[in-house]
């Protein structure tokens, strides 16, 4: 059985993609692939040339071999926890297989990357919106990792799909984000609920956005909230008590709390993580600028720290890159340069 059926066959197991893809159009699942592809340039080059290399220079199993898998792993930054499972993994396969065939190690290196996040994985990503009531989605992360062009992007995502779509302007913080999620609002084509005066408290402006939304039959709320470093105590507190008037206002929301990431910060985005985790209880992540890092195994580094799904990742900056993370097009983005055996 070729590597990429063997893929097919685990994923399917969890979640029946082959049926899913058969309900879509099929040139829109070929747009969609391309996207990934496209995006995911650099993540596939850098793996297609660091696993060629070990090949090419593959003679036997010792601690050279292991030191330059190693050393693979951890330049797609899938983090150090994860890169000593998935080595050990890899060692014990060739053991065990007494490889002697380099394109079988190749297939190994591959393999057990991909199996490390399927395996006890939900790969379930989408985010659920309930029908009749509104799904409020709130929306964190640092300065400057692209949480207002991301929610420029899903608020046209939901209204594509026939959703009544509403953004809280509750970035009271910098200068100027107020006015730049207007103009995305406008642009959309949707309402935006905004501070009534200067200097308004964020938490009275997100309630006013809930009770804006409840009068005007919203199905979408996104709440935008200030960038905040992890280690600003006060800003942090102030996000715990935006999740808290959230869920006093309906105890089943936020339906989401996703985290925005730039893909290009590496390592430093699983201590961000570590941080909102604690004060808001996150659902997922928001992978932006994956097009621009060669480093796309963060996905598995945020999986193997806190287990959260990649809800979406960013693979441009069009209103339209900003794709659902699907683990079998992320599998075939990665491995469409490969020379692996496929059938």
């Amino acid at each position: 059985m070729g590597l990429f059926q063997k893929f097919k066959d685990l994923i399917s197991r969890k979640k029946n993609i082959s049926e899913q893809i058969a309900s879509k159009n099929q040139a829109v699942v070929e747009i969609e692939q391309e996207k990934f592809d496209a995006g995911l340039k650099k993540t596939s080059s850098l793996l297609e040339q660091s696993v060629n290399e070990i090949a090419k220079k593959f003679r036997r199993l010792d601690d050279g071999l292991v030191e330059n898998i190693e050393e693979t792993l951890l330049l797609l930054d899938i983090g150090t926890s994860a890169t000593q499972k998935i080595l050990n993994a890899i060692t014990e396969e060739i053991k065990f297989q007494n490889v002697t065939d380099p394109e079988l190690v190749k297939q190994i290196i591959i393999d057990k990357i991909f199996v490390y996040y399927i395996q006890d994985t939900d790969v379930e990503n989408d985010i659920v919106i309930t029908p009749q009531k509104c799904n409020v989605i709130l929306i964190t992360g640092v300065n400057g990792v692209g949480k207002t062009t991301s929610i420029a992007k899903m608020a046209h995502r939901f209204k594509k799909q026939g959703l009544n779509v509403c953004l809280v302007a509750a970035d009271t913080f910098r200068a100027g984000a107020i006015q730049q999620l207007n103009v995305w609002a406008d642009r959309i084509g949707i309402p935006i609920f905004k501070p009534q005066k200067e200097g308004q408290d964020p938490t009275s402006v997100i309630y006013g956005g809930l009770e804006f939304a409840k009068n005007n039959s919203i199905d979408v709320l996104i709440c935008d909230t200030s960038g905040r470093l992890q280690n600003k105590v006060n800003l942090m507190n102030e996000l715990k008590k935006i999740d808290n008037i959230i869920k006093r206002f309906d105890a089943s929301q936020p339906c989401e709390s996703l985290l925005v990431v730039d893909a290009t910060t590496g390592q430093s985005g699983i201590a961000q993580a570590k941080a909102f985790n604690e004060v808001t209880k996150l659902t997922g992540v928001i992978l932006t600028k994956m097009d621009s890092t060669s480093k796309g195994g963060i996905i598995l580094a945020i999986k193997d720290a806190f287990n959260l799904p990649v809800k979406f990742i960013g693979l441009g900056e069009g209103i339209e890159d900003l794709a659902p993370f699907d683990l079998e097009m992320f599998i075939m983005g990665i491995m469409k340069e490969l020379s692996l055996d496929e059938k």
